[in-house]
């Protein structure tokens, strides 16, 4: 089990950046494939990006493709998603999760999560 805990999340106007990191407690980081899910009240929690552990892989949604980037460094035992670009839609609570090796879109596949960064796109 790995503990997780976002950060970075705030207020922001439309069209701006945030980047949002993810620290992760475990010394075995580097075997974890990371994602980003966001939720809004009210609805289900939906994929953002992953990562491989590696790094060698990356997804994204296709609401966020080409704005947003997932990166990690396994050295610090973290994980950012930069957003640029922001809409109004990608308000949200932002989470990390960590399963094994493979990164995958699927949040029913990870095993662990954050508590989650609020992110608030203003016009």
């Amino acid at each position: 089990q790995v503990q997780l805990v976002e950060s970075g999340g705030g207020l922001v106007q439309s069209g701006g950046s945030l980047r949002l990191s993810c620290v992760a407690s475990s010394t075995t980081f580097r075997v974890y494939a990371m994602g980003w899910f966001r939720q809004v009240p009210g609805k289900e929690r939906e994929f953002v990006a992953a990562i491989s552990w590696n790094g060698d892989t990356t997804y994204y949604s296709d609401s966020v493709k080409g704005r947003f980037t997932i990166s990690r460094d396994n050295a610090k035992n973290t994980v950012y998603l930069q957003m640029n670009s922001l809409k109004l839609e990608d308000t949200a609570v932002y989470y990390c999760a960590a399963r094994a090796w493979i990164a995958t879109t699927r949040n029913e596949e990870y095993h662990d999560w954050g508590q989650g960064t609020a992110v608030t796109v203003s016009s």
